[in-house]
């Protein structure tokens, strides 16, 4: 017997199916929909309407892949994506990555864990336990070679996104997991939102195109550096950095990282990480 949760992606599937066919064009490089859509699909469809219509496009977006059918309407080498487009407006835009996966092989360097027993006991989430293991681990000043400090959780704002024809507002409402901000060796300040993934849920484009977009429109005096991490298999960490040229995004580095006690970091450990630390590009 399927389960709810499998239940409710293929019915939000369905709904997702629907409204693609309804909205494409030949040739389209763009094809949007109101929110509201979504229940129009749901009752054409013979479907319950979804009570909160922001899990379809979460679901869409971060628990399962694009449609086949979608998809291969896409241009050549490209997949769809969900972006928001406006106050309760969506679009889907050929992207050459939408979901965002780890590499295999990275070597996985060691950090002696310093995240306080308590805040591992009583983490509500897989999420909530990410980002304090990268908060109280100083991950992000490893990552980066930046003092950084968290500013704020849960950062809600608009921003004004590239509406599609007709739409009646050119601002939609996004969230960031964790805002952190930066002072490298010179003296600049960066800005450092970052999105966090755990569990089965997966990181997306989506979420680094909009954090480009929240670093430069509310701290345009700061550099922009928009960060992903989420769990391994394993349990170790994975950071990645993003650059943005056009309208495309790419990851500009990549790091694992394995949180251990401080006796299973090794002499040999250290001599290899000195080995590549005195190998590596100096930075001016």
């Amino acid at each position: 017997m399927p389960r709810n949760g499998d239940i409710s992606q293929n019915r939000y599937i369905d709904i997702i199916k629907w409204v693609f066919k309804r909205n494409v064009q030949d040739g389209s490089r763009e094809v949007s929909f109101p929110r509201a859509q979504l229940v129009e699909a749901a009752r054409d469809l013979g479907l319950e309407a979804p009570k909160n219509l922001g899990d379809v496009v979460y679901s869409i977006r971060y628990r399962t892949d694009m449609p086949a059918e979608i998809d291969n309407l896409a241009p050549p080498g490209m997949t769809w994506a969900l972006f928001p487009a406006g106050r309760s407006i969506y679009a889907f835009r050929p992207v050459a990555v939408n979901q965002i996966e780890p590499r295999s092989g990275l070597t996985k360097i060691k950090v002696p864990d310093s995240t306080p027993g308590l805040i591992s006991r009583y983490s509500m989430s897989d999420e909530q336990a990410l980002l304090a293991k990268v908060r109280y681990n100083r991950l992000l000043d490893i990552f980066t070679g930046m003092a950084c400090y968290s500013l704020q959780n849960h950062y809600r704002t608009s921003i004004e996104v590239e509406g599609s024809t007709g739409a009646q507002s050119l601002r939609a409402q996004v969230e960031t997991d964790e805002l952190y901000v930066g002072i490298d060796r010179h003296g600049s300040h960066h800005i450092l939102p970052v999105q966090a993934k755990g569990g089965t849920d997966r990181l997306s484009i989506i979420q680094i195109w909009q954090d480009f977009r929240v670093a430069k429109q509310k701290f345009e005096t700061l550099t922009a550096r928009p960060i992903a991490t989420q769990f391994l298999d394993d349990m170790s960490i994975v950071l990645f950095e993003f650059s943005e040229s056009g309208d495309q995004i790419s990851i500009a580095r990549e790091r694992h990282y394995s949180l251990v006690p401080p006796e299973k970091l090794t002499d040999e450990d250290l001599e290899e990480y000195r080995y590549a630390a005195s190998h590596a590009p100096r930075m001016g």
